[in-house]
């Protein structure tokens, strides 16, 4: 069980709930228009308004608009059967989008059709066709037109360039990569049939069934004013307005006469007919959106219902408007109420809601309408196929489309529901749907006035307040139809308890609209044994399934009483998951039990294809995906014309691939199958398909298993979300339910970790992860659901602040490629024989020779640093070789040749009379960083000691800081320490005395005052050889190393830093580092002395108090050569970056930089680099200045950029190779690539190879290997306390096994790297050798049979998320442990567990095996700015991080 440190997790009240749903996408405004193919047969069969509704009057008004509806025998000469309709009148393809605003049926003007053939390939192209419509094709398939790319590909093998070019389009190499898992050759495969189109009873044309909605309103409004239409309930649900079919008539009227007439001038109007409005309006005021909606359709203006917007960024809102947007709204129409109900700005404007077009505000209400003059009359004209009205629909990726219904098919669709449920006029139906889509609009707007029925509208809120509100209303008004969901029937059982006296005996239909989800069978099974006492008739309850896109798809139509119910399908969830249909003869536990939605619509055609892929039909026992052909249903998806192509027009194809028929059919978005009977069964939908490893499972069917689980004790109200997110080429599971606000921990953990086992052994698929978050916390849709898109949304971005969390990577991560297997070995003579026979050369590089380079006498006379600084005393007594700034900027302390030899004298004198020390003594030098550092150093020299710089204990954290220097002490065997007398003062405290033993510190010597007494001799070492001083240092994997330099060493590398960047005695540099060990100390201590020039040296504690002191000192001296440290330039970058106006007003300006040289032992970091430059060009810096160096423990100082030869060179490399040692070299931008820089020029006189560390054989050019080097300067062994003969050989004389170079001694750096040669002029006249670091070889992680450099992992996993400040990365048993810094608040350290697990899988192809969260600083960082990752495992493992929080993945 994951550990958690303090719960801060705040659970909010129940009822803060988050508003709307929705959210979009769309190509563009153009739209492609289907033409509905029926308008000239409808002109022909049905006559014009008026005479219709003269004739219905003489008639009887009371005539049922169902009874003459046909029996299924005997159809009329007219009706003939859809197909017959069909096979005479073609779809017709607009080639130009038409004007969407035209209102007259248009099936007189025929533009040339574009015929596509259905399969793949285009073989022709029509003149008047374009190429962007070819590339879609009319079966979805997109077609390449890049015929030669395969014999490119063939010809680009043979030529076989150095580096692989950048695609034009990339394509991933995860071929090579995934481990692709074989199809199970058990897993079941359809056998049946190919399926043929399934037919509906044909529609029948009663005679006196309307030409147009509209006309049926006039009708009713005319003729039946007093007859009720609408009811609206309060809050309580009692009814509270009656609206009657003549309100309904005139105030539509009168809505439509303002809309065209009143809000623009005369000549320029606001509205024209055919433009599309917004309906904004409340889910409790059914009465005022049915006006607006017949007021818009009166007045041929287009309706687009949306949601009322409750927040400026609601969950999808921005997707809305972009619906909006591409409809080109201008305007809203909503109530008066709810216009002051929302959100205004602080001078009481509207705000503008996220990502919607500016839109003006129509108020409705009656009050604010003007009266149509006698004389006018809204123009009704047949139904045709211009545009009704637009329903939005969220996909599943969280777009937004909006569904063009045309007039006809509004039309059509009334009539096939009044066919199909049997309508008759006055029938009471009891809605508690949203009336604003699907259902809801058909049957109790749409439907309702087409046979003059009297819906009831419940509205959600009311249902909140009083569950059985609506079996209340069915039971007071003796209503004939309900329209539920589940949740409906659900609510209505828990409430059951408070009304016993209900009666659903008048119920001839109870329709359940979401009679394809999985718990369906369940609901209307319980709700049935519940009420069936109250009167309900079993034959009564009606599934049906239900689109956006194909309307009412299948209906169950009401049974005989008596007659057997329907049968059900028990499916086996495994043959399922393979798009089969196998009866489940198992267990029961992997049963899906689902029963049928009806029968196919009147008047409709059904067939089902394969839900992928072209659009082939299916066997008999298959599952797909659900089409319908007749002419109800949408028209396409307003302004998108492809993806309308792929929906609204899909031929079907069989096996072979070639058509069946030319009927058009619409997608539904629906799973499921025609069963025996024709009766047709939907298992789920495409927006909830989990592809995964090649199984399709239904997202509603992995809820319901979540919920069997028992969760009343964990999940809040039941509310489950499942999608899947793409990681590492297959799709994950994702599980986030809310947490009860009273859940403990222990309950919801031991409930997650059912839920894991349950979906394993039912739908035998792992869950990658399972989140739990606090209750009401997941985005809404309008009514109340989970957004799903929004959720998946936060979920990759971290923003969903999980309470609980689970993931499970290692059961569910099955495609990762096999480990590497080590090769035994090829021996270093074959690949020395190898590379010569590839014509490679071996991988070495040098600097210039330091023998051909002429140097004044000053080497030859003087050997040691002592004797250089005794002459410059003499020489040039008053040249100042230091100058010590604080953090004003001013100089505190300067030191010249004189006064340096003078003090050092000094202190040797203290030293051989207070201490006693005799030559070749250690002292410890313990001195914040200045000028005292530096005479304390040559005063050792001068007494014989051999000097020990180490860093002083800091005050505040003397427990953390002081044992390091206790260690150096000891391990260096020092007979005294040189300090201040604060420092000394702090070594004695008591506070000290608490975290080391102060009794045994040996002398401590202040040097704050000394006496003025002359040394009677300065010491000269007998050799060069001897020892000058001791480097101790703590490497990033936690060793504390020293190493000894000999003087030899000291004057050889002063003196290769001096050529290579060209210092004598006039110069001047800047010095921001620390002084302690490496080449800080030489830049700091030495160099000055050997070269004379002049350091101007800025401690870089200084620049917490002032981030200005380094780049304002560089300026004010107009410094051409400066040095610092990461830590340095990292404070700059990020201190400064949003500074730079304020830089230039302040004068600086670094235009004097020549070179700015970054001091490391490690990768450059490349990133730090270039934005330091990028940043700082704006003051002068020069892209050209910045570089860096390299240097280990072995040899301080092998590359330095200094101010001759080539500017650095960068290349990328492929990670994936570097993981295997190869280096392969990719183009800029290639994926998994990464950037490297080399490391500065090699200094005159080293040498480097690269060696396979393991055979010790050289390697050849662009292989990766240990860098070996050779110089003078090399340090001379390790000090330690008990000499360990063979490390040092191995580490510092060691030879080649083979080869030319295998009498020369070798020192071993522990850093990989490789060598390149470029096209550049070295200074030798020759092509220039870069030398590339990669990574320290101790530091790195052999994972799964592979090398992986930790920075690599590290640099991932903190681009992931803005609040990751810090991460470092481990192992420990094989696992990779992750530990990140959270810099934000504490709700989002498990946000960061899916994204650090994601981001590793995705970019290295490794399974994180804990992700810790801890607070900022908990990452222990060393002086140089390096990360201490071995100290970080062993307080891991010592349990003394303190964690915000541990995640374990499974």
């Amino acid at each position: 069980m994951p550990t958690k440190r303090r719960s801060t997790f705040v659970q909010s009240p129940a009822d803060a709930c988050t508003p709307p749903d929705t959210s979009s996408a769309s190509e563009d405004e153009g739209s492609l228009r289907r033409q509905a193919a029926l308008s000239a047969a409808l002109h022909q069969s049905l006559q014009n308004a008026e005479s219709w509704i003269n004739r219905s009057i003489q008639g009887s008004s009371t005539s049922s608009s169902a009874s003459s509806t046909l029996s299924h025998g005997e159809g009329k000469g007219t009706s003939g059967s859809l197909a017959d309709v069909f096979a005479n009148t073609r779809i017709e393809n607009f080639s130009v989008p038409p004007d969407v605003t035209a209102t007259t049926s248009s099936s007189s003007a025929r533009p040339a059709a574009i015929d596509l053939p259905p399969s793949g390939i285009v073989k022709g192209m029509h003149k008047g066709s374009n190429r962007s419509s070819l590339m879609d094709t009319a079966d979805g398939v997109p077609v390449s037109s890049r015929v030669s790319t395969k014999i490119q590909q063939l010809l680009n093998t043979l030529k076989r360039p150095k580096r692989p070019p950048l695609k034009e389009f990339f394509v991933d190499d995860f071929e090579e990569i995934v481990e692709v898992p074989q199809p199970d050759p058990n897993q079941p495969k359809p056998e049946g049939r190919q399926m043929t189109p399934v037919k509906g009873e044909p529609l029948g044309v009663v005679c006196n069934w309307p030409p147009a909605l509209e006309a049926a309103l006039q009708r009713w409004g005319t003729t039946q004013a007093k007859c009720p239409c609408l009811t609206a309930l309060d809050v309580t649900g009692k009814p509270v307005y009656t609206l009657t079919y003549g309100k309904l008539w005139s105030r539509s009227l009168k809505l439509a006469y303002t809309l065209l007439n009143k809000l623009g001038t005369k000549n320029e109007p606001v509205l024209k007919p055919g433009d599309r409005v917004a309906l904004v309006y409340p889910n409790n005021d059914p009465v005022m959106f049915m006006v607006a909606f017949y007021g818009c359709l009166l007045a041929e203006v287009i309706p687009v219902p949306i949601e009322v917007p409750l927040t400026r960024k609601d969950a999808g809102g921005q997707q809305i408007g972009f619906l909006l947007g591409s409809c080109g709204i201008a305007l809203a129409l909503t109530t008066e109420v709810c216009l002051k109900g929302l959100p205004k700005t602080q001078n009481g404007e509207i705000v503008q809601f996220k990502g919607w077009p500016r839109l003006k505000w129509v108020v409705t209400d009656s009050k604010y309408l003007s009266k149509s003059p006698k004389d006018w009359q809204p123009n009704i004209s047949a139904a045709g196929t211009e545009p009704a009205y637009i329903e939005y629909k969220t996909s599943k990726e969280g777009s937004v489309m909006g569904v063009t219904v045309s007039r006809i098919a509004m039309l059509s669709h009334c009539q096939a529901l009044s066919q199909a449920c049997n309508y008759s006029e006055g029938e009471t139906i009891v809605n508690v749907l949203d009336f604003k889509k699907d259902a809801g609009l058909w049957h109790g707007i749409l439907t309702n006035v087409m046979n003059k029925l009297h819906t009831i509208s419940v509205p959600y809120s009311v249902m909140k307040t009083c569950p059985l509100s609506w079996v209340q209303r069915v039971h007071a008004h003796k209503a004939k139809v309900a329209l539920v969901k589940c949740r409906d029937l659900h609510w209505a059982m828990m409430a059951h308890r408070d009304q016993r006296d209900v009666s659903l005996s008048s119920l001839r239909m109870l329709i359940v609209t979401d009679g394809a989800n999985p718990w369906s069978v369940s609901s209307c099974d319980a709700f049935l044994s519940l009420f069936q006492s109250h009167g309900l008739k079993p034959e009564a309850i009606c599934p049906c399934a239900t689109s956006p896109e194909a309307m009412t798809i299948a209906i169950r139509r009401p049974g005989v009483p008596g007659a057997p119910l329907p049968g059900r399908a028990i499916l086996s969830m495994n043959g399922l998951s393979f798009g089969v249909i196998r009866v489940n003869t198992e267990d029961k536990n992997s049963a899906l039990t689902v029963q049928d939605v009806g029968h196919v619509m009147p008047g409709g055609m059904m067939c089902i294809v394969k839900p992928d892929g072209p659009p082939q039909l299916c066997k008999t026992d298959e599952i797909g995906e659900i089409c319908v052909s007749s002419r109800a249903g949408g028209m396409m998806y307003y302004g998108l014309a492809g993806v309308t192509k792929n929906t609204f027009e899909v031929i079907p194809v069989n096996s072979a691939g070639s058509p069946v028929g030319e009927v058009p059919f619409v997608r539904s978005g629906l799973l499921g199958f025609v069963g025996p009977g024709s009766l047709v069964f939907v298992v789920g939908k495409m927006d909830g398909l989990l592809t995964v490893s090649g199984r399709r499972h239904n997202a509603d069917d992995i809820v319901a298993t979540g919920l069997a689980v028992e969760s009343i004790k964990t999940v809040y109200r039941g509310r489950i979300a499942v999608f899947s997110v793409s990681v590492f080429y297959d799709e994950r599971i994702v599980v986030v339910a809310e947490q009860r606000p009273d859940a403990s921990e222990e309950d919801s953990f031991q409930w997650m970790s059912r839920v894991l086992q349950a979906i394993d052994s039912i739908h035998q698929v792992g869950v990658y992860c399972l989140a739990l978050v606090p209750a009401n916390t997941l985005p809404k849709t309008p009514l109340g659901g989970i957004h799903i898109s929004q959720t998946k949304q936060h979920f990759l971005e971290g923003s969903l602040h999980p309470c609980n969390i689970l993931m499970c990577p290692h059961t569910c991560v099955t495609n990762l490629p096999k480990p590497r297997q080590k090769q035994p070995g090829v021996g270093p003579a074959s690949v020395m024989v190898g590379n010569l026979v590839a014509g490679k050369r071996i991988a070495q590089a040098s600097g210039r020779d330091l023998g051909q380079i002429e140097d004044n006498d000053l080497v030859k006379k003087h050997q040691f640093l002592t004797e250089v600084l005794q002459w410059r005393a003499q020489a040039t007594p008053d040249h100042p070789l230091f100058l010590l700034l604080n953090a004003k900027g001013t100089t505190v302390c300067t030191a010249t040749c004189l006064q340096l030899h003078k003090k050092a004298e000094r202190i040797a004198s203290v030293l051989c009379d207070k201490g006693h020390l005799n030559a070749g003594d250690n002292v410890v030098l313990l001195y914040p960083p200045g000028i005292e550092l530096i005479t304390a150093f040559y005063g050792c020299l001068y007494a014989g000691c051999i000097p020990v710089t180490v860093r002083p204990p800091h005050a505040q954290s003397l427990t953390a800081t002081l044992p390091t220097v206790r260690m150096i002490v000891e391990v260096s065997k020092a007979a005294c320490i040189l300090t201040t007398q604060t420092l000394m003062r702090l070594l004695k405290s008591r506070e000290a005395a608490a975290a080391v033993d102060v009794k045994t510190w040996p002398t401590i010597i202040d040097t704050d005052d000394l006496p003025r007494k002359r040394l009677s001799q300065i010491y000269k070492p007998p050799t060069p050889e001897m020892l000058a001083y001791l480097d101790f240092s703590v490497s990033t994997t936690g060793m504390l190393t020293g190493v000894k330099m000999s003087h030899a060493a000291v004057s050889g590398l002063c003196r290769a830093i001096k050529l290579q960047c060209e210092l004598y005695s006039s110069r001047q540099i800047a010095i921001c580092l620390d002084p302690y060990c490496g080449l800080g100390f030489v830049l700091w201590c030495l160099c000055s002395v050997y070269s004379g020039h002049q350091s101007i040296l800025i401690p870089p504690m200084e620049l917490e108090s002032n981030l200005f002191l380094w780049l304002s000192t560089v300026s004010q001296y107009k410094i051409r050569d400066t040095f610092c440290s990461y830590s340095v330039m990292e404070l700059c970058t990020k201190g400064l970056g949003n500074q730079v106006e304020m830089l230039k007003a302040r004068g600086i300006n670094l235009s004097c930089v020549r070179t700015c040289v970054v001091v490391a032992e490690e990768r450059p970091r490349v990133s730090l680099t270039h934005s330091f430059s990028k940043l700082f060009k704006d003051i002068g810096l020069s892209s050209r200045a910045v570089s860096t160096t390299f240097g280990s423990r072995v040899n301080v100082a092998i590359c330095l950029q200094g101010t001759s030869g080539p500017d650095p060179t960068t290349v990328y490399v492929d990670l994936k190779s570097l993981r295997h040692d190869r280096v392969r070299l990719v183009e800029r931008g290639a994926p998994q690539s990464l950037l490297l820089s080399e490391s500065g020029k090699i200094l005159p006189g080293v040498k480097v190879v690269i060696v396979n560390p393991e055979t010790k054989g050289p390697l050849g050019d662009s292989h990766l290997g240990e860098i070996w080097v050779n110089s003078p300067h090399t340090a001379s062994g390790y000090y330690t306390i008990y000499d360990n003969e063979t490390l040092q050989a191995d580490h510092f004389n060691t030879r080649l096994s083979f080869g030319d170079a295998a009498q020369t001694l070798w020192a071993r750096t522990g850093y990989l790297g490789f060598v390149r040669r470029t096209e550049l002029t070295a200074a030798s006249g020759e092509r220039h050798d870069a030398l590339y670091v990669v990574g320290a070889l101790d530091e790195t992680l052999e994972l799964r049979g592979l090398r992986y450099h930790p920075i690599d992992i590290e640099t991932s996993v903190s681009r992931t998320h803005r609040s990751i400040a810090e991460c470092a990365v481990f192992t420990w048993t094989n696992l990779l442990v992750v530990v990140v810094e959270l810099c934000g608040c504490e709700q989002e350290a498990l946000d960061l567990v899916p994204l650090v697990t994601n981001v590793v899988l995705e970019e290295h192809y490794l399974i994180v095996g804990v992700v810790v969260v801890v607070d900022p600083g908990v990452i222990p960082i060393n002086s140089r700015g390096e990360k201490q990752r071995m100290h970080l495992r062993d307080s891991f493992l010592a349990d003394q991080l303190d964690p915000i929080y541990v995640a374990y993945n499974m």
